[in-house]
């Protein structure tokens, strides 16, 4: 038993080898020692230790130290700020200016006038039949036929007719016409009441009212990956009605995407709730608002809409989510409501001790104050635990 205990405590190096320290040093026989970076050092002789004999005390390691770093605070969230992305570029080339327009009046005269040429060519050709001159009080021409003249001025008697009443339109408060020709655009009219516009262009309406839009629940997440719904009103109008209607395919499209993009932008920063610490969170709708109608303005203005507020009315937890964010939201309440419970107490017992000491009506050494306390608190607590049951 001793040969094979000596044997076990023999470096393998073998009997020549220089002594290290951490197996025994030069005092008596070489421990062999178990070693870790975190943990101290372990002989192995006390795993299999049978005899009482004094051993050398290795001294423990020191643990690793951590790496250095910034300071971090308890509490705090790092503030996670927005990529700066370009602005989505204007095309110059594309600005409303104005269309050419002409009262609706004077059109509207020339084309009764050019009415009246066409019947006096028809009744000076014989056409017009005696119960139509009759009433009129005409002479009755006897018809031969119309001749090539009366041809010609028939022909520009009845176009100028068509390019009358057929440019006439209604303007109507709160709407515009957008003007083009083969793609190319002429101009914008804002003009209301009886106006004319030639008939070869091509005119889209455009509505110039202020407007809202309030989006179905859509889906996010917050800064803890948590699914959000959310609810936004948009509240905007047409600026530029050149970029609105030819920049772009579909506004309104472009602007329902815009604000679904920059949606999960802003909320993507914050948390939904904060429930163990006094920290921004998404529950402030006027910051969140604010940062909203800031980035859709930006995206927005190239293709001349002017958005005046974007606004959350319902940021909730998605449905697959909501049930167990509602178990922490009231347990969050009901610590908060303990700790609020308990420091009253707390602050309950002290004045009272205090008073009770102060003026002399007891002198109380540590152990008496100790139960003076416990008692004080455990009355303040079944006070409180009973009038709240009530």
């Amino acid at each position: 038993m001793t040969e094979a205990r000596t044997s076990m405590q023999t470096p393998i190096e073998g009997a020549g080898a220089p002594r290290d320290p951490a197996f025994g040093g030069d005092a008596g026989r070489r421990v062999a020692v178990i070693r870790s970076e975190n943990t101290a050092e372990i002989p192995v002789h006390l795993l299999f230790r049978d005899d009482t004999g004094p051993n050398p005390v290795v001294p423990a390691a020191a643990p690793a130290a951590p790496r250095p770093g910034p300071p971090r605070q308890a509490g705090t969230r790092p503030v996670v700020k927005p990529p700066v992305r370009p602005a989505t570029p204007a095309d110059p080339r594309i600005a409303e200016r104005p269309g050419p327009v002409l009262p609706g009046r004077a059109a509207l005269g020339a084309g009764i006038l050019a009415l009246a040429g066409c019947g006096a060519v028809l009744w000076w050709a014989g056409v017009l039949p005696r119960r139509v001159t009759a009433p009129l009080r005409l002479p009755a021409y006897p018809y031969h036929g119309i001749a090539p003249e009366q041809w010609g001025l028939l022909a520009l008697g009845v176009s100028a007719a068509v390019l009358a009443f057929g440019g006439l339109g209604r303007g109507q408060v709160g709407h515009a016409w957008v003007l083009s020709l083969f793609g190319d655009y002429r101009g914008s009219v804002r003009r209301t009441g009886l106006v004319w516009m030639s008939p070869l262009l091509l005119r889209r309406r455009v509505d110039l009212r202020l407007r809202h839009w309030r989006s179905e629940p859509m889906g996010a997440v917050d800064a803890n990956g948590t699914a959000l719904r959310v609810v936004v009103l948009v509240v905007w109008r047409i600026r530029d009605t050149a970029r609105a209607t030819l920049a772009v395919a579909d506004h309104e499209t472009y602007l329902r995407q815009q604000v679904e993009a920059a949606m999960a932008r802003v909320l993507s920063q914050l948390p939904a709730d904060a429930f163990h610490e006094d920290a921004p969170t998404l529950r402030d709708a006027e910051a969140v608002g604010d940062a909203l109608t800031r980035m859709l303005k930006a995206e927005a203005e190239p293709v001349g809409i002017e958005l005046y507020s974007a606004q959350p009315t319902g940021i909730e937890y998605a449905p697959e989510v909501a049930a167990a964010m509602r178990r922490q939201r009231i347990a969050a309440i009901d610590a908060r409501h303990r700790d609020q419970v308990l420091t009253s107490v707390v602050d309950a017992v002290d004045d009272t001790v205090r008073r009770l000491t102060s003026r002399g009506l007891v002198d109380l050494d540590d152990y008496e104050r100790k139960a003076l306390v416990k008692d004080l608190t455990v009355a303040f607590c079944t006070g409180r635990g009973a009038g709240e049951s009530a």
